[in-house]
């Protein structure tokens, strides 16, 4: 059975079930010379959700995409279960809204389908089952109801649920998310974390880059704050250390009245967004 509840019709990768879902090894990446990652090493387990913070241009995207196997990395390696990410199709990368084509003429059940295209192979079209694991993925996040809705017509949090869709009925184990609540309103946001918390029940490892503090704190098993490097990774508790912050930060790091600490980043997105790779 798959773990979501529907029998499995194509096989996965083999998995070394004995290894960690993701490995990350020495990993760097640089562009034009410069280092957007460096010496990144770090491993998740299974079900755990993670948030990766740090401020704007840390390279939060272009480790989402090296994990997701679409970039190359300079040096240093990534493991999906013990094999590169390239063999597998149980990693579902999910982009920033910005980046995606609204206007494109598909209806949201079409568009989740694409979650499938993996598993179909060149040529051939969706079976029954197929169809069965669109219609699973879009009941778990609530939108049965706006299947054959184009998708330029979704709101910002639907549009989040749509592609949490497409990566459950891709299958996903390890499900990457870039910065999926920036610019949703707060019941949108909400809507989005509890749903994480019933991908946490059915044991999907979800990475999740944020730039809010708070919920990194609050909502997530462990935090990553990176700045081309790791600064800190741990519980929420030893990484939301005024110097770990600081580190991170520098002088885009404010104090709160209540104390606590709030990041102003005024510069425009991850400068790896410009990056076609």
């Amino acid at each position: 059975m798959s773990r979501y509840g529907i029998d499995l019709m194509y096989p996965h990768t083999h998995h070394e079930t004995n290894q960690p879902i993701l490995d990350v090894a020495g990993l760097a990446v640089r562009y034009n010379g410069m280092n957007a990652l460096e010496s990144i090493t770090f491993h998740l387990h299974e079900g755990e959700r993670i948030a990766v913070v740090g401020p704007n241009g840390a390279g939060k995207s272009t480790l989402f995409k090296v994990v997701a196997g679409v970039l190359q990395p300079s040096s240093g390696e990534v493991k999906i279960y013990g094999s590169r990410p390239n063999k597998h199709v149980c990693i579902g990368y999910i982009p920033q809204r910005a980046q995606v084509d609204w206007k494109f003429p598909v209806s949201v059940a079409d568009a989740v389908m694409m979650g499938r295209s993996a598993k179909l192979g060149p040529f051939n079209w969706p079976h029954k089952k197929d169809w069965e694991f669109v219609h699973h993925a879009l009941e778990t996040v609530e939108m049965s109801d706006l299947a054959t809705r184009q998708i330029g017509q979704l709101s910002g949090g639907q549009q989040q649920r749509m592609f949490i869709a497409r990566a459950l009925a891709q299958e996903a184990e390890l499900m990457l998310m870039d910065e999926p609540l920036t610019g949703l309103d707060m019941p949108a946001q909400e809507g989005i974390l509890n749903l994480l918390d019933r991908l946490k029940e059915e044991k999907v490892t979800v990475m999740v880059a944020t730039h809010d503090l708070e919920q990194a704190a609050s909502h997530f098993d462990r935090i990553m704050l990176l700045n081309h490097r790791i600064v800190a990774f741990g519980v929420p508790q030893s990484v939301m250390q005024t110097n770990n912050l600081m580190k991170a930060y520098g002088g885009r790091l404010r104090s709160t009245d209540d104390g606590s600490m709030l990041a102003v980043d005024d510069r425009c997105d991850d400068g790896e967004h410009d990056h076609n790779h």
